[in-house]
């Protein structure tokens, strides 16, 4: 574990964007990440993508010199508050790594840059029988989001356009 070295991305950066690409892909491949590879012009555009977005950024995990780790984040506004909020988009550990608290530390320093960006909360979704990461999300202090009890909690949805 005392390997294991925590960073912000660089987009720029060719060892950084492969990374990216690389522990991206293993989680889309992976059942809990949809059990399909990234397309081909994902793979291609992802890192580009990101980089022309200020309001995004990631977060790397390694051991050494390989990526084991990856969590992408984008910056929202909450209207409520009237203050940026971060969506945690990603979080993913390549299976051999798992169980080491690399994603509690991933999630740490998105929190670091949230807080520095003057974010109101973090924000995620996560799959109702992902077991681990929901007990991982609650340890760090997340919780399911409500306004009034009486009309429950949030649900995530989504609608496809393309």
């Amino acid at each position: 574990m005392n390997t294991i070295e925590i960073a912000r991305a660089d987009y720029r950066n060719p060892t950084h964007a492969e990374a990216v690409v690389k522990v991206l892909n293993a989680y889309a491949s992976d059942p809990a990440g949809g059990g399909e590879p990234l397309s081909a012009f994902a793979q291609a555009h992802l890192v580009s993508e990101l980089a022309r977005r200020p309001q995004a950024f990631s977060i790397l995990a390694w051991d050494g010199h390989q990526p084991v780790g990856l969590v992408n984040a984008i910056e929202g506004f909450s209207t409520f508050k009237c203050q940026p909020l971060v969506n945690v988009h990603d979080v993913a550990v390549l299976a051999s790594h798992r169980g080491q608290r690399i994603a509690e530390r991933m999630l740490a320093a998105v929190e670091q840059v949230a807080r520095e960006r003057g974010a109101c909360k973090l924000t995620l979704e996560v799959l109702s029988g992902n077991t681990p990461a929901l007990r991982l999300y609650q340890r760090i202090g997340f919780a399911d989001y409500q306004l009034d009890p009486a009309l429950g909690e949030a649900r995530f949805m989504q609608k496809w356009l393309v």
